[in-house]
């Protein structure tokens, strides 16, 4: 929308700048300092680059239009405070306050300036409001779009931590997965643990599913297909964790693990892997091994040996 009046308008933040300051600090100093974050110095540094901004954009035409190329550097500087406040924690109304909080010391210099001619201030507080209105909607979709970023890379922060890959012993890998596990999560265990066999040349790699809460034939089959692109690695697979009640579940599905080695614990899962490997242990460590090995063949109805 285009509104007139930018000489004026231009005028008016010149022969102000320090009282407009000083009301808009109030207001946004009370904001910043409930966070914490922005100190003195920054929001004064940002006001004068504001004004700045917007006395070269007002001064360039008669006519104002926030999306015409004149506008292009204070929607760029809007857009990086909006995304630095979101990274901050401030919320989209203090960030939008940002903006909003000039509007009452322009409309009190605007009465001062413009005195009794009605008109006048009529289209200039018309084209203030409108503008400013443009402005505050312009920071909060920034802002909002912000957060979805900051939000997606958190996500993909504790998917990468939530499946982390561990050397057991020589040749042997363990993969625990705690809570649900969907396709997007399915999608990061296969790299992390593909990417892992290619680093340690394991040949055997343990998943261990006895965090995660439940079992449904969508879950079964993102663990077949770990196991198999697993195995077109050069790694045998074997799955810990199957309590009772998970394996009646799979049983109760339909699921075919016939092809997959299952161990109750991975106590269990790690004897079998040293077997498959060659290796063994011994001593007091032997006895405890051997005995989980046992408890885990207990609760193993799909793997008899």
């Amino acid at each position: 929308m285009e509104m007139v009046g930018g000489t004026r308008l231009a005028q008016l933040f010149n022969n102000n700048q320090e009282q407009l300051l000083a009301e808009w600090f109030a207001q946004q100093h009370a904001i910043a300092s409930r966070r914490g974050l922005v100190g003195e110095a920054e929001l004064r540094n940002q006001f004068t680059q504001f004004i700045a901004l917007l006395t070269t954009a007002f001064g360039a035409s008669e006519r104002i239009d926030f999306k015409a190329p004149a506008w292009q550097e204070v929607r760029s500087f809007l857009a990086e405070m909006s995304g630095q406040r979101a990274r901050q924690g401030f919320t989209p109304v203090e960030t939008a306050l940002f903006v909003f909080s000039l509007k009452q010391p322009l409309f009190t210099r605007l009465r001062e300036a413009v005195g009794n001619d009605s008109a006048t201030l009529a289209d200039l507080t018309w084209t203030i409001s409108t503008l400013f209105d443009e402005l505050g909607l312009f920071t909060t979709e920034v802002f909002q779009a912000s957060r979805e970023q900051v939000i997606v890379r958190q996500q993909q922060e504790l998917l990468e931590l939530s499946t982390p890959v561990v050397q057991l012993w020589d040749g042997i890998l363990a993969l625990p997965l705690i809570g649900t596990l969907d396709s997007a999560r399915t999608q990061v265990v296969m790299e992390n643990l593909l990417q892992k066999i290619v680093e340690t040349g394991a040949a055997i790699s343990i998943i261990d599913i006895t965090g995660v809460p439940t079992v449904d034939t969508l879950v079964a089959q993102h663990l077949l297909k770990t196991v198999a692109a697993a195995r077109l690695m050069g790694a045998d697979c074997i799955i810990s964790g199957i309590r009772p009640q998970i394996a009646q579940t799979i049983v109760h599905l339909g699921v075919n693990l016939s092809n997959v080695t299952t161990k109750a614990t991975l106590a269990a899962a790690f004897v079998v892997a040293l077997q498959r490997t060659g290796k063994s242990v011994t001593g007091a460590l032997a006895h405890d091994a051997s005995r989980a090995g046992r408890q885990g063949d207990a609760f193993d109805p799909l793997q008899p040996e």
